[in-house]
């Protein structure tokens, strides 16, 4: 396979598709009808917009299965005809969808396969009003052909206020004090508290809520710093906030804000190591999710004196047993997940939701979707390997990145004998996103929603093609990802450009890493994988095998690229589960080994 020489680069965020024609490779449902100009399909992107119409024969039904504000009802009802059935049980909700196009609710109805089944091909969209869709079975919602739509901004201001509540509360000892008093005592030198002024606030996820916190925080005098991985370093600026690296956040802060998403990656991200690293007499706030603290660590910290004072509004279990620790400790000020509940921000919610759901009717394709389009089976049976391997190599390259700086920029190299015109890239992009965004964000990146994902968080993707000779049989060759203006946690990563790359191909239709950084390698992108740069010698293949073998951790291939025999080489071992993190300190440890870095697919 040589290269032509050839190359067709645009953006993702800005360039049309160069596709002829993508409009008969992407389903809609059977309400919908698609309208092209032409033989070209008008997109809803910059330049083009894809026109689609709803059938006119009769008003679509909207089941609303939990509260929703009077603001929302009424957008509905202009639309379609609304059944407003609250505290359905689940097998009353599976009797009535089969005569609903449409399904609004809130946390406390299960969606699940039985539900879409029940449809029968009707429900054409869910809403959920609120952020989280934990509820919704997004798999099977997908493959019945069901949009599943959320309001992620609405609770935005009422969220950050809430967060503001609880910062000042527990400085000042509020609520002690309040049920001090309301027992008949007077302790005034007991609740002393302590002032904002002047203390350092650290913003643990710096999204929208995030910033809202961090703008109130600085109208109290407070010196604010924030971590996020992806938060636009302009927009931290303008607000007066620098960016900082996670350890270097926790360490400086007097006050800590929690603002993250619950994702693998956050799960119990304050824990027992990562309170040790905190000022002693740190105090917490979290309104975000309840499971990125450990909150048996949380009551150790706070036995201990690490961590002051605790607020919370959000717990891994809701309710909290009565009999919690954490719930019961005399330093911790805690309320029933009131973050989003506000007068306005419930009206705002059931506006937002009821647009969606409404948009999602007429057939157009909104920013909150939160799943993918149905794909015919022809297009998904020949691209489905390199869409494992492209959301793969996302999720690889952005685990690759260090410091605090975030990544900004991204470009995607497709090697294919195909014309330019002949490959549809837009999943394969969309996939990519994924791979880069979900490990840590609570956003569920697809199709829909990829490009407007990335350019919400200032991720700016380009997209550049390679013509190879060759038989054009295969939809791509290899693709690449390059990261650009960022630290890697593995420098052997960073090209001869200065960029962190990974390239992947397609062997007998299993996802293969075939270059990191200059280094050619060959492993399968299956489970986990420990990357070791090392002094090329004998024995280093046995000592990491036993040091993993005593652990029980399976080893799936072991392999290693070289510069020159007796030089510098790295080591790619594949694992089914997670070492512990004594035994990657142990492979760290030996002599030979210069760095290493576990990544989890």
């Amino acid at each position: 396979m040589a290269f032509s020489g050839s190359f067709h680069t645009f953006s993702a965020l800005t360039a049309s598709p160069s596709h002829p024609n993508l409009s008969s490779k992407l389903a809609t449902p059977p309400y919908f009808s698609v309208a092209t100009l032409g033989r070209r399909p008008i997109y809803p992107r910059q330049g083009c917009m894809v026109l689609v119409r709803a059938s006119i024969d009769a008003k679509p039904t909207v089941l609303v299965a939990e509260k929703l504000g009077e603001a929302g009802i009424a957008l509905l009802k202009d639309f379609a005809n609304i059944d407003c059935s609250y505290n359905l049980t689940p097998e009353e909700l599976c009797t009535k969808i089969s005569l609903c196009d449409g399904l609004i609710v809130r946390s406390g109805t299960k969606v699940t396969r039985e539900v879409f089944e029940s449809s029968a091909g009707r429900l054409k969209v869910v809403g959920r009003a609120g952020v989280g869709i934990d509820n919704v079975d997004l798999a099977a919602a997908t493959e019945h052909g069901c949009l599943v739509v959320n309001a992620p901004t609405a609770n935005t201001v009422a969220a950050a206020e809430h967060g503001i509540a609880l910062l000042t509360a527990m400085a000042r000892n509020i609520a002690q004090a309040d049920a001090s008093v309301k027992a008949g005592k007077w302790q005034r030198s007991k609740y002393v508290g302590v002032s904002l002024v002047g203390k350092t606030l650290a913003v643990m996820g710096f999204g929208k809520v995030g910033s809202e916190v961090a703008r109130r925080a600085k109208g109290l005098g407070m010196h604010v710093i924030a971590y996020d991985p992806y938060a636009p370093a302009d927009r931290a600026r303008a607000i007066g906030v620098d960016l900082v690296g996670f350890d270097e956040a926790i360490a400086a802060a007097d006050f800590i804000s929690l603002h993250m998403p619950l994702t693998p990656a956050t799960a119990k991200i304050l824990n027992d190591q990562t309170f040790a690293k905190m000022k002693k007499g740190v105090r917490i706030v979290n309104v975000a999710r309840g499971g990125v603290i450990d909150e048996e660590a949380l009551v150790r910290a706070l036995d201990a004196g690490i961590v002051a004072q605790a607020a919370l509004d959000v717990f891994t279990e809701e309710p909290p047993s009565k009999d919690s620790k954490l719930v019961q400790h005399e330093r911790v000020t805690v309320t029933p997940h009131l973050g989003a509940s506000t007068m306005e921000a419930q009206e705002g919610v059931s506006i937002e939701i009821a647009e969606a759901v409404v948009g999602a009717l007429r057939g157009e394709l909104a920013a909150t979707a939160v799943n993918a389009p149905m794909v015919p089976a022809e297009v998904l049976s020949e691209l489905k390997p390199f869409v494992v391997l492209a959301e793969k190599l996302g999720r690889l390259a952005v685990q690759l990145v260090g410091g605090g700086s975030g990544v900004k920029t991204v470009k995607v190299t497709y090697a294919s004998g195909r014309a330019p015109d002949d490959l549809d890239t837009r999943l394969l992009r969309a996939m990519i996103t994924k791979g880069l965004i979900e490990p840590i964000s609570d956003v569920f990146v697809n199709l829909v929603n990829a490009d407007f994902t990335a350019k919400q968080r200032g991720l700016i993707i380009t997209e550049e093609r390679v013509i190879l000779h060759g038989s054009p049989e295969r939809p791509l060759e290899s693709i690449q990802v390059h990261i650009a203006d960022v630290e890697s946690r593995f420098t052997s990563a960073i090209s001869e450009a200065g960029e962190i790359r990974v390239e992947g191909r397609i062997k007998d239709g299993i996802p293969h890493l075939t270059k990191v950084g200059p280094f050619e390698v060959d492993v399968s992108l299956e489970g986990s994988i420990i990357l070791c740069r090392q002094v090329d010698q004998p024995g280093m293949i046995g000592s990491v095998g036993s040091i993993l073998g005593e652990e029980n951790v399976n080893v799936s291939f072991m392999t290693v690229s070289r510069i020159a025999p007796t030089k510098q080489a790295v080591m790619t071992i594949g694992v089914d589960d997670q070492p512990s993190k004594e035994a990657l300190k142990r492979i760290g440890d030996i002599p030979a080994i210069e760095e290493f870095v576990f990544l989890k697919l």
